[in-house]
């Protein structure tokens, strides 16, 4: 990771789902922060997402293998205080 990608500067735990949890649990079971690690990382300015809700629909993981994602919720309610929702 270089240095001239932006760190965030808090991290806090959600305690209920919301579509920012979603969409960060989605860039996280992929192996990023979030999707400005995401876009710096895979040099892209394109996030593959579902059309009719805009929920991320297709990440390409570190490995360069890809991770494919339900149209609907698929953060478990288990998962929601490991998230990490990131300000900046």
């Amino acid at each position: 990771m270089s240095s001239t990608s932006p760190q965030p500067k808090s991290m806090m735990r959600p305690t209920q789902w919301s579509e920012q949890v979603e969409e960060a649990y989605r860039f996280q079971l992929a192996g990023y922060r979030d999707e400005l690690e995401y876009k710096k990382f895979q040099k892209t300015d394109n996030v593959d997402r579902w059309p009719h809700n805009g929920y991320v629909k297709k990440l390409t993981r570190r490995d360069g293998c890809f991770y494919y994602y339900n149209k609907t919720r698929e953060c478990p309610d288990k998962e929601i205080s490991k998230t990490k929702i990131y300000t900046y």
